[in-house]
């Protein structure tokens, strides 16, 4: 199984996703979708989306083997984005996902251009959760990479 929950990923990838990362983006979900949050890391996620007034599906169960949901919103495991994205891409569903903004510039990445890709940029650096602690020390940006999501613009910057 692929995940946090089987140490199947880098010791530097348990960065967990802060409420606010999701608060900031609120305004962006559907509320008539079932979000399915596909890596469980600590649980906290799929809480704060719920506390956002979303209906959640968050397990510790296998992204690779898991088809849920109508729409997936994660934070995922840096480590293993190449083998993420292509199975993002084979379940076709709509998706956000935080990455770093240096994953457009990967040749990995470049194969999905034409696949209608939005990206929402944070008004500042999220500042993932590493044991339990916020971490105020990021040293790289983030975007919200979007799929299927049907925005009136490609880029959207938040305020």
């Amino acid at each position: 199984m692929a995940g946090f929950n089987n140490k199947s990923f880098l010791k530097d990838d348990d960065y967990m996703t802060p409420k606010n990362a999701w608060s900031d983006i609120k305004h962006l979900i559907p509320k008539n979708k079932i979000i399915y949050e596909p890596f469980y890391g600590d649980g906290k996620s799929g809480e704060y989306l719920r506390e956002l007034g979303f209906e959640v599906i968050h397990e510790k169960i296998d992204f690779f083997d898991n088809n849920k949901g109508d729409i997936l919103i994660s934070n995922p495991p840096f480590s293993i984005v190449p083998k993420i994205l292509n199975r993002l891409f084979i379940i076709d569903k709509p998706f956000i996902m935080i990455l770093p903004s240096s994953k457009l510039c990967t040749n990995y990445f470049r194969k999905y251009l034409n696949k209608n890709i939005q990206i929402i940029i944070p008004k500042k650096r999220i500042q993932f959760i590493k044991n339990n602690t916020l971490t105020n020390s990021c040293n790289f940006d983030c975007f919200y990479y979007c799929y299927k999501m049907n925005f009136k613009n490609s880029i959207i910057w938040l305020e």
